[in-house]
């Protein structure tokens, strides 16, 4: 059965709630309260839908240097896709609040997985719920599944050292974070404000309308003007830590521009080390 890839519209998976391979997993969070997303959860969310946490469930919080959300580990997220019932053959999709971002986290994940049917919900729960759509307060309930061990696909996970290679070769990188927060003016988060010399802003923002995703046409000619005739596969894309950027490549690949790396780091990672350089202003 074909499946969804990139994203899937509200009335669409109104209809295919309860078909037995379709898992739903509830991403919302946040960064400022990080227990607000789990909490809204328990207390309504899609039917069936599980909890996926940006921090317990969708980074590897242990190690040091690779950014505030460092890349999970494999294995780990293999069992995690194994609690939630998640294998082979499983329609994933993915939401938050809205924008999408926190979902598109988990499908990249998913995607570099190798696992092809992901896809995030368009408008997330605020056009879920704007639509007077069934939701459910019950506990997650599904067996769990025997999702085959896996690895990502490294050669589109890069670190900071293969970052700065990069740009050395005159690569491109996307930084997905605010004007303001690209610009060093502010920076509610992260110790050093600016960015990555050689980096140009893209906000991960400029890929919605009216909390949803622009058509498929209207992002390939943006993105197109972007990467200047580029290869999309060349493209590194970046955040204030890995989360934000799979935005940015969720609208690349649904323009049909395939194959944007991530610097999994980002600039948390990136400002770890004193000794690299900062730059601010546009």
């Amino acid at each position: 059965m074909a499946g969804w890839t990139t994203l899937v519209q509200a009335e669409t998976l109104a209809v295919a709630l309860g078909r037995p391979d379709l898992v739903v997993l509830d991403c919302r969070f946040s960064l400022l309260d990080p227990n607000v997303g789990e909490q809204a959860y328990l207390r309504s969310h899609l039917p069936g839908a599980a909890y996926a946490h940006l921090e317990r469930d969708l980074s590897d919080m242990g190690p040091h240097g690779e950014g505030r959300h460092p890349w999970p580990q494999a294995e780990v997220l293999v069992a995690k896709l194994r609690s939630w019932g998640i294998d082979a053959h499983s329609q994933v999709i993915a939401y938050d609040d809205g924008d999408g971002a926190y979902a598109a986290r988990l499908w990249f994940l998913l995607r570099l997985l190798g696992h092809e049917k992901v896809a995030v919900l368009d408008g997330g729960w605020a056009r879920w719920t704007a639509m007077g759509l069934p939701v459910a307060s019950s506990p997650f309930q599904r067996p769990p599944s025997r999702y085959e061990a896996a690895d990502f696909d490294r050669s589109r996970l890069l670190d900071a050292d293969q970052v700065e290679s990069h740009l050395f070769e005159s690569g491109l990188l996307v930084d997905a974070r605010a004007p303001a927060r690209f610009r060093g003016e502010e920076e509610p988060i992260d110790r050093v404000a600016g960015h990555v010399p050689g980096a140009i802003n893209r906000p991960f923002a400029s890929n919605l309308t009216d909390g949803r995703f622009k058509s498929p046409m209207q992002l390939a000619d943006e993105f197109r003007a972007l990467l200047g005739g580029r290869d999309p596969a060349a493209t590194v894309l970046m955040c204030g830590s890995g989360v934000t950027a799979c935005h940015n490549i969720l609208a690349m690949e649904r323009a049909g521009l395939k194959g944007a790396k991530l610097f999994t780091g980002s600039w948390s990672g990136w400002i770890q080390d004193p000794s690299r350089p900062v730059a601010t202003g546009p």
